[in-house]
């Protein structure tokens, strides 16, 4: 069995789907030296590339999820979360699914130029806007490329209603463009939460925020008037789906207005990752875990169908279901977000326009 890789989801990091090259590293001798002193191999150094891409915003029409836009400042994503449904899109960059989509991070270092530009448009509509529909707005690099807090700027500026989507206590950071945003309407927070076992949140999601300064992100944006509410996801059969109920009544304690949940998703070649992940972390629940998932699953691992891929199928899986919508109204807590408004959309120039009652 491979010594894992401290810091990190994936403990591998196989061929890509579209790979036409394989590269193995020889051993090292200080890697050696470590990994007998700490029983841990180092984790790989996160390397940050220039995306050089012309377009910001992506377009979707599934029914599965709340928005049909979206921006993601960054591709892959060193939060590490072993589950994450966007790895496979880093192989379409020739990369792996595994290490290199926690380590090889690509960095759109223009993406607020080119909202800006997006918004200008005449034929601009305005709409909300998720950040991010992808990998998370949030992730630990944020703090140094600032990329995020630029777009809000953006969107600040033109009011152009925005949802984020994050597990990182680093969201609050924004409050001042997020209340902003608020006032007009325009803004809504999703934090995200699958545990709040802090032992199983760090093997889970190795570079994200634990719990506890999960629900402290939620109280401080809840405290300034930020629309804020909970996203369970993903719930993990067998494994996080008996925590729902006090996940739901911790985030109404912590002052969330909303709450949602989603079923894990395994596609492509998350499946194997996730397997691996168990073997190492929980063996002795690995096979209960797996039955479950294929038991929601129609027998497979993953269901890329729409209407069943986000909740699953099958008794386990409305028993779940049924479990979330007893606890959310048992804390008091609707499962419907709050109504954004294009309301106060202005074009550039109307902070100007403004200053004279425009």
């Amino acid at each position: 069995m491979n010594t894992p890789a401290r810091g990190r989801g994936a403990q591998s990091n196989p061929d890509g789907r579209f790979s036409r090259l394989r590269y193995e590293a020889d051993g090292d001798a200080v890697d050696a030296a470590l990994e007998e002193a700490s029983g841990e191999l180092p984790g790989p150094l996160t390397q940050f590339l220039r995306d050089s891409t012309q377009s910001i915003l992506a377009h979707n029409d599934s029914p599965d999820i709340g928005f049909d836009t979206s921006l993601n400042p960054y591709r892959g994503c060193e939060h590490g979360c072993v589950y994450c449904y966007a790895r496979p899109t880093h192989e379409f960059l020739g990369f792996s699914a595994g290490q290199d989509f926690e380590t090889r991070i690509m960095v759109k270092e223009n993406a607020p130029e080119l909202l800006r530009r997006e918004l200008e448009k005449p034929r601009w509509q305005p709409r909300v806007v998720a950040l991010s529909g992808v990998t998370d707005c949030y992730q630990p690099v944020e703090r140094k490329f600032q990329l995020t807090r630029r777009c809000l700027e953006v969107f600040t500026e033109f009011r152009n209603p925005v949802v984020v989507i994050t597990k990182n206590h680093l969201v609050t950071r924004d409050k001042d463009l997020l209340g902003d945003l608020a006032r007009h309407q325009a803004a809504a927070v999703y934090v995200s939460g699958t545990t709040l076992d802090a032992t199983l949140a760090k093997r889970l999601e190795p570079r994200a925020s634990p719990p506890t300064r999960r629900l402290a992100a939620v109280r401080e944006l809840a405290e300034v008037g930020v629309p804020v509410g909970v996203l369970v996801a993903p719930i993990v059969p067998g494994l996080t789906d008996h925590e729902g109920p006090a996940i739901l009544a911790a985030a109404a304690e912590a002052g969330a207005s909303y709450v949602g949940w989603t079923m894990l998703r395994l596609p492509y070649g998350v499946s194997s990752l996730f397997e691996e992940w168990l073997e190492r972390h929980y063996p002795l629940k690995k096979e209960k875990v797996l039955a479950h998932i294929r038991e929601m699953r129609g027998g497979k691992l993953n269901d890329k169908e729409f209407g069943s891929r986000m909740r699953g199928q099958g008794r386990y899986a409305e028993g779940i279901w049924t479990l979330m919508h007893m606890s959310a109204r048992r804390a008091g807590i609707p499962t419907d977000g709050p109504e954004l408004s294009t309301r106060h959309f202005r074009r550039s120039g109307g902070a100007q326009l403004d200053l004279f009652g425009s």
